[in-house]
């Protein structure tokens, strides 16, 4: 406890900062702060805890073994006492400039960040939602520390501590553009293996209509590939090509890229979507006020 008395929190903040941003003055213009003051709180954390913490290299600010055992316990500390502080406040939606933190893929992005933006901006016009890529231990690992508010889509192995609620539940949808010389709804199964598809290669969670293609003999490896669903309209809409994806993804985005719709010939388990968050911001008013407005805007009627 001696040791900790001689601590400041400020300087905490500074470390935590320079472990995600490798750099004095990303971290100055983050804290608003100048680049000498965030200089002399390294200083003064280096002569507290005997360690250089972090040495500059030509790819930034490198941390120590010493910082990087810290890195983990200190954000988790940091993140429960600024979650504890709020939660002492009542939350006003309309007055709040707290910034959450969503993970979701990119086809989550696609179908709920436009309508987040478009209730926070009617809502809480000072509220600001940034979406994040994480899946598995990395995403544990985030909502543990608190850096993570919620998780949306269809994340397996989060372990205990969090919590759940089903979304929505969705089929399969396969776009191809408006014109294309034989692609229709009703199209047999030898017909849809004959086309040339467009196949998202990390599908992660939707790993399993790939599989379902394959078992229907369309040959994955033959055929044209992206990693991400971002770019499948765009390709779709200037090709010949099919691309089989979530239907909610396929309903959004087709009026906007003149594309048709038919529903694929496979047998393609329905996909689950959940709204995840962890069990210490259950009670945490600004966590409940986020989960109630995703749940309304998205949530099926049970």
């Amino acid at each position: 406890m001696a040791e900790l008395r001689n601590i400041d929190l400020n300087l905490l903040v500074v470390f935590q900062h320079l472990l995600e941003e490798r750099n004095i003055s990303a971290v100055a213009r983050r804290l608003d702060l100048s680049q000498p003051a965030v200089s002399n709180a390294l200083r003064r954390l280096r002569a507290t805890l005997g360690d250089d913490l972090f040495v500059r290299t030509p790819q930034g600010m490198q941390p120590t073994p010493q910082a990087e055992r810290l890195g983990g316990p200190v954000g988790e500390a940091l993140a429960l006492l600024s979650h504890t502080l709020e939660a002492t406040q009542d939350f006003h939606p309309a007055d709040s400039q707290r910034r959450f933190r969503i993970a979701m893929s990119d086809v989550g992005e696609i179908h709920f960040m436009p309508r987040l933006m478009e209730q926070c901006a009617r809502h809480a016009p000072a509220i600001r939602i940034d979406s994040l890529r994480l899946a598995g231990a990395d995403l544990r690992r985030e909502m543990d520390a608190g850096r993570v508010d919620l998780a949306i889509g269809a994340f397996e192995d989060l372990g205990s501590g969090i919590m759940q609620r089903m979304l929505f539940r969705q089929g399969y949808a396969t776009l191809f553009r408006l014109g294309h010389p034989t692609a229709h709804e009703g199209m047999g199964l030898k017909a849809f293996r004959a086309e040339s598809h467009l196949v998202v290669s990390r599908a992660a969670p939707y790993g399993q209509v790939n599989q379902a293609l394959e078992k229907a003999g369309v040959a994955l490896e033959s055929n044209f590939s992206v990693p991400h669903f971002s770019a499948v309209p765009y390709i779709v809409a200037t090709t010949d090509l099919l691309a089989t994806v979530p239907r909610k993804l396929a309903a959004s985005t087709a009026p906007y890229f003149k594309l048709g719709m038919l529903t694929p010939p496979l047998r393609v388990p329905a996909l689950q979507t959940n709204l995840y968050w962890h069990r210490r911001f259950h009670r945490d008013t600004g966590n409940q006020w986020l989960r109630a407005l995703v749940v309304e805007a998205f949530a099926d009627a049970a």
